[in-house]
């Protein structure tokens, strides 16, 4: 094909060439990639920069002007904030500081193993019950069972029956939240199965099982990853709350909870005691939250304000 221009003698009276009209919109460009993401979704970028900023400290905590979060020293029990003692000291003259920033090690250890785990399990079920239908009443009935009981009570429960540690915290809150996850993911593939692409898979004789891992699983990924971030929120709050009561973490783990426990006592007269792992656990449970917030706009197209 050759171009060809109109030659505005040649055309019949009365018949003019329109003049070309001015670009009222601006170009469309799309921003792909993490740079593409975090600039299109700041919350994205505000949550991920606490957040690794909070499991820089975590893991670089001995680097970090801190002591032995455990050394005992009865005659600097309770002082207030100072140069010596950024957080002040406990009722038995620990450090508050640095067992602040140990017990990060133990909430985002906590919070990220329960998301993992959780999601694990919860998609497993979740696929099974959604696309397998003669196993959706025996599994959803038993999430349904789970869920009927409140997630701390059941987590107190679980930690009843186990000694207190890391991992049986883990455990316990992980069996709490795997029926939010299987309950989700069971949604999506309701919704998944009644598809056009997977009613073809079925003419073309394809098996269940490799429906599921072509087809359904990686439409579930988006929606269970922003549920992760918010697993991860709760089960750090969960943890503390189990610390701060006793059914959690042993008092000799320096955690968030712990530390607001043993500071409860003083809280009228020490009030740092227990603001600083309440100021470190708020922080964390917004970035993770403001990640999955951001998350959740930037995987679902519905929530997208431009292109």
């Amino acid at each position: 094909m050759t171009d060809t221009t109109v030659n505005p003698q040649s055309l019949p009276a009365g018949l003019v060439i329109a003049p070309q009209l001015p670009e009222i919109l601006r170009p469309v460009t799309i921003r792909r990639g993490l740079v593409g993401l975090l600039r299109g979704h700041p919350t994205v970028a505000i949550g991920g920069a606490l957040l690794l900023t909070l499991v820089l400290i975590a893991v670089f905590a001995p680097y970090l002007g801190t002591v032995d979060p455990t050394a005992l020293a009865p005659a600097k029990r309770t002082r207030a904030p100072s140069a010596d003692f950024w957080f002040g000291t406990d009722v038995l003259g620990r450090d508050i500081y640095s067992r602040v920033l140990y017990g990060a090690r133990v909430s985002l250890t906590v919070g990220l193993s329960v998301a993992i785990f959780a999601s694990a399990a919860g998609l497993a079920i979740g696929m099974i019950s959604g696309f397998i239908r003669w196993a959706d009443g025996i599994l959803m009935r038993f999430m349904d069972g789970l869920m009927s009981i409140p997630p701390i009570l059941l987590a107190i429960a679980l930690m009843a029956l186990t000694r207190g540690s890391v991992g049986n915290v883990i455990l316990a809150i992980t069996v709490a939240e795997i029926p939010r996850v299987s309950r989700l993911v069971r949604s999506v593939v309701l919704s998944l199965r009644e598809q056009p692409y997977v009613d073809a898979a079925v003419a073309c004789g394809t098996r269940s099982p490799m429906i599921i891992l072509r087809h359904i699983l990686p439409n579930t990924v988006a929606p269970m990853l922003v549920q992760a971030t918010y697993i991860c929120a709760s089960a750090m709050i969960t943890e503390a709350i189990l610390s701060f009561i006793g059914a959690g973490t042993p008092p000799t783990i320096p955690s968030w909870g712990n530390i607001m426990a043993e500071g409860r006592a003083l809280w009228q007269v020490k009030p740092y005691i227990v603001f600083f792992p309440a100021a470190f656990l708020s922080v964390t449970v917004l970035a993770v939250n403001l990640l999955g917030d951001g998350l959740r706009d930037a995987l679902d197209p519905r929530m997208a304000k431009s292109l």
